[in-house]
């Protein structure tokens, strides 16, 4: 029987326990894009056996592991004070969260003590199980476009096998709104205001998988975040981005997008180094800065946070 592509459903739940099923259903349905699976990563030892003839040996599959990559569309739950849908996502990638009744989930990255989730990607009837999954995320606002969350998580392995696909629930997603001037209110770098083209804050997270004897499991070793963002040129007078990176200096850089309650998401960098410019480009004539910085912790968890409001 023919198995269309299309026919996709991903589904995923926090584990009570690292690596043990929370059996995800229905109700913990992701609506996600551009999803590309590698269900059976890991290596292949050759025997290389010493025969009185040639051939090959055979191989041994080892450290095996699964790996998915998807979008998720960056909207809140419509409820100012609410976990959105996507909540369980960014907190298997070392974030923490922190509800405020009515008011705020802000979302924050975290040394320890990470969480883990189950996945399941069914693609017609088969399903793929991924268990012990932590991984990474990315934040991307494009003029123009559709705000996304990038995932990418890495998994124990489980032999993939025929199930019965639960009945999506997406209730909890909102329809995202286009990143704009009207939709996209805030950036600024040190408080002041600038034009911007594009951004993306990349947690930068190591993922690793640990197979050992007596336990396998995948760990988030360390972190490295990054900023990578394209604005629109202005006066050295005003903003000069050599000079900051070459005096090592940190600003703040926040961004906002979303102006309806319940809807509105804003990142604060407070301490980001800019790194030195190593080009310039043109749009319609006019000049621009693609610029990176690194996100830069003070007292430590802190270099950057994700508040929904």
């Amino acid at each position: 029987m023919t198995i269309r592509w299309a026919e996709k459903l991903l589904v995923a739940k926090i584990e009570g326990t690292y690596g043990t099923d929370s059996t995800p259903g229905g109700g913990d349905a992701v609506l996600a894009t551009a999803v590309e699976l590698s269900p059976m990563e890991g290596q292949d030892l050759e025997r290389n056996l010493d025969k009185p003839y040639l051939g090959n040996d055979g191989t041994i599959a080892v450290d095996l592991h699964s790996k998915i990559k998807f979008r998720v569309e960056l909207q809140g739950s419509g409820t100012a004070g609410t976990a959105p849908a996507w909540a369980a996502l960014i907190r298997a990638c070392a974030f923490a969260e922190t509800v405020s009744a009515a008011t705020s989930v802000t979302y924050n990255p975290i040394t320890a003590s990470h969480e883990s989730i189950s996945l399941y990607l069914f693609i017609g009837s088969t399903r793929y199980v991924m268990k012990g999954a932590r991984g990474n995320v990315a934040i991307i606002l494009n003029a123009s476009g559709i705000p996304y969350l990038e995932f990418e998580f890495t998994s124990l392995f489980t032999l993939p096998a025929e199930g019965t696909p639960p009945t999506p629930n997406y209730d909890g997603y909102q329809d995202p709104t286009e990143v704009s001037n009207a939709t996209t209110p805030t950036f600024t770098i040190d408080g002041d205001d600038y034009v911007l083209r594009n951004f993306k804050l990349d947690a930068g997270n190591d993922v690793q998988g640990r197979f050992l004897i007596g336990d396998e499991r995948v760990i988030i070793v360390d972190r490295a975040e990054m900023l990578d963002f394209q604005m629109v040129a202005v006066p050295l007078s005003t903003l000069n981005p050599y000079a900051l990176a070459k005096a090592k200096t940190q600003v703040e850089l926040v961004i906002t997008h979303g102006t309806e309650a319940g809807k509105i998401a804003t990142i604060e960098v407070p301490t980001m180094q800019i790194q030195r410019p190593s080009g310039l480009a043109e749009a319609q004539g006019i000049m621009e800065w693609p610029l990176r910085g690194k996100p830069r912790p003070d007292a430590g968890n802190d270099q950057f946070t994700l508040t929904l409001t």
